[in-house]
C-alpha cells in the first residue's frame, strides 16, 4: 500500500522555488530563504505568481514528485508532470471504455452512487447528531429524493440521464447545505453553489477546497496510469481533467463538504478572513488560506476502514485507493468499479 507523504504549500505570492543539489530552495526576498530535503516530499503546491526554476521542475519531473501552480486565490494554473506511469494497454483500454457509451455508463453510474450516498450520508448525520439544530424535516426530505434517485441510476443507459440525475440531486442537497451551517451564520450563509467567481463567504471556502481535491485525484489517477483528461461522467474539453473531475465526485461530500462545515462550525475560521473584489467574487486572506490548509492536510492523516478493502487506511489515501481499483477494473480484474461509500 502507498504510504501517505509530505506536501509542502507555498502560499507566499513572492516565493520563488529553485534546486540547490538535493533541497528545495524558497526565497522569499533577498535575505529570507528556506531549504527543505526534496526526497521528503511528495507534491509540492505553490500558490504564488513567481513559480519555480527548471532545474526544480526536471528534478520533480524525474523523482515523480507533484508539482502545481495555482493563483494566490486558490484558482489552478498548470501541473508539472514527470514520465508515465503504467502501461500503455491500461490507457488504450480507458480510451477505448470512453468512446463507448455502453461501458462508461456503468463506470459513470459507479461514481454517481457513490457521490450521492455520501451526501445523504452527511445529511444523516446531521440529522443524527444535531436534531436539536437542524431543520429535521428539511434534510429529511432531501435524503429521501436522494435515496430515490440511488434506485433510479442503475437503470439508466446513457451518460445524459445520469447527468440530469447528478443535477437534480445535487440541486436538492445544496438547497439545504444551508441547514448545516449552525455557527457564524451571519458570515458563511449558503443561498446556491457559484464557482466562477464564488460569490459568497463559504462558496469561496468549497471551491478552494475542491481545487486542492482536484489536484490530488489527478495526482493519483496519474500515479497508476490512467490519463485524468479522459473521463468517463464528464465528457472531454480541452484542458479539463474530465477523469479527475469523475472521481472526486463520490469524494466530495466526505472529504471537502464536512472539513467546509466543520471549519466555520468549530471558528476555526472567520468571516474576516474573507473580502469581496468588485467584481463581486470572494478572496481568502492568506491567513485564512494557511489555516484551512493546516485543517486540510490534518484531515488527511485521520483513518478510516475502507469499505471495500477492508483495511485502515488514512483519509488522503482513498483518492489514491479508487484509482486503483478503477484501473483494475479496466485492466479486467474486477467486474465493476466499486464506489467509496462512506460509512
Amino acid at each position: 500500500m502507498k504510504h501517505l507523504g509530505n506536501v509542502l504549500y507555498i502560499t507566499t505570492p513572492e516565493a520563488f522555488l529553485s534546486l540547490d543539489g538535493e533541497n528545495i530552495v524558497v526565497k522569499k526576498d533577498e535575505n529570507t530563504s528556506t531549504r527543505l530535503p526534496l526526497h521528503n516530499i511528495e507534491n509540492i503546491v505553490c500558490f504564488t505568481w513567481q513559480g519555480a526554476s527548471p532545474a526544480l521542475m526536471g528534478a520533480c519531473a524525474e523523482r515523480n514528485i507533484g508539482l502545481s501552480f495555482l493563483t494566490p486565490n486558490g484558482r489552478f494554473q498548470a501541473r508539472v508532470t514527470g514520465r508515465v506511469q503504467g502501461n500503455v494497454l491500461l490507457r488504450r483500454k480507458q480510451f477505448e471504455v470512453a468512446e463507448k457509451e455502453a461501458q462508461s455508463v456503468p463506470i459513470a453510474a459507479s461514481f454517481l452512487l457513490g457521490k450521492i450516498s455520501n451526501s445523504r450520508k452527511v445529511l444523516e448525520r446531521a440529522i443524527r447528531d444535531h436534531s436539536m439544530l437542524v431543520n429535521v424535516e428539511s434534510l429529511t426530505g432531501a435524503s429521501s429524493f436522494m435515496k430515490e434517485t440511488l434506485k433510479a441510476i442503475p437503470a439508466c443507459k446513457s451518460v445524459g440521464d445520469l447527468m440530469g440525475f447528478e443535477g437534480s440531486a445535487a440541486k436538492i442537497y445544496f438547497g439545504v447545505f444551508d441547514h448545516l451551517i449552525l455557527q457564524q451564520r451571519d458570515d458563511f450563509f449558503f443561498k446556491e453553489r457559484s464557482r466562477r467567481p464564488p460569490l459568497d463567504n463559504m462558496n469561496s471556502l468549497l471551491s478552494f477546497l475542491y481545487t486542492l481535491l482536484t489536484n490530488e485525484t489527478a495526482s493519483a489517477l496519474e500515479t497508476v496510469g490512467l490519463d485524468p483528461f479522459v473521463g468517463f461522467l464528464h465528457r472531454d474539453r480541452p484542458g479539463r481533467p474530465s477523469l479527475a473531475l469523475d472521481l472526486m465526485e463520490e469524494l466530495r461530500p466526505v472529504l471537502v463538504d464536512r472539513l467546509a462545515l466543520s471549519l466555520v462550525n468549530r471558528k476555526q475560521i472567520s468571516g474576516k478572513g474573507f473580502t469581496q473584489k468588485e467584481s463581486g467574487g470572494i478572496l481568502m486572506d492568506d491567513e485564512t488560506r494557511k489555516a484551512v490548509l493546516t485543517a486540510w492536510q490534518e484531515r488527511k492523516k485521520e483513518e478510516l476502514i475502507h469499505p471495500y478493502l477492508k483495511e485502515k487506511i488514512p483519509f488522503g489515501l482513498i483518492p489514491h485507493v479508487q484509482a486503483m481499483l478503477l484501473a483494475r477494473h479496466l485492466r479486467g480484474d474486477l467486474d465493476a468499479y466499486p464506489p467509496f461509500f462512506w460509512n
